[in-house]
């Protein structure tokens, strides 16, 4: 099936990034985690990119804040998709991270979640990857269907309370 790199460009956004690998883990996806910075180690995450895909990598699932460069550097530096997770921070509740992982030039596309959607990019690296592995496709299936029966749940349920107010 192949890995999933999950890169943050600060420990800080780990809080923010854990229902990512969480997520991952729980689709039964094999799942790394790194801490690098587009602008504090940029040698070091231009060189994970260009061996990424040798390394066994199949997506890579980038999550900075504020300038939020990262995705867009390992994109430049790799064929592998990436997904970029714009962290919230303390200026301008995340728009700013989410503006700088969005807005890829011509040719270098970042897959983008919502601010804090770490949840969401460890949903779209495992349809990636269900492309290949018919068990994994079954496994979203599957969690597709309880995402559905929750809402009918949800939905009875408010009817029950209103009837008895």
């Amino acid at each position: 099936m192949g890995k999933v790199a999950v890169i943050m460009g600060s420990k800080s956004d780990w809080q923010a990034i854990r229902p990512c690998y969480d997520t991952l883990v729980k689709f039964g996806i094999d799942a790394e985690v790194f801490v690098m910075s587009a602008h504090r180690t940029p040698d070091k995450a231009a060189e994970f990119a260009k061996n990424a895909e040798a390394e066994g990598y199949k997506v890579i699932i980038a999550a900075a804040g504020k300038a939020a460069h990262l995705a867009g550097v390992l994109a430049a530096h790799t064929v592998l998709p990436v997904i970029g997770i714009p962290v919230k921070s303390s200026t301008m509740d995340g728009l700013d991270s989410l503006l700088s992982v969005v807005q890829m030039p011509s040719g270098i596309p970042v897959a983008t979640v919502a601010i804090n959607g770490a949840e969401n990019a460890a949903i779209l690296a495992a349809q990636m990857l269900a492309l290949s592995s018919p068990g994994l496709c079954k496994k979203l299936a599957d969690f597709k269907k309880e995402l559905a029966e929750k809402v009918e749940k949800d939905n009875e349920a408010l009817k029950k309370e209103l009837l008895s107010e």
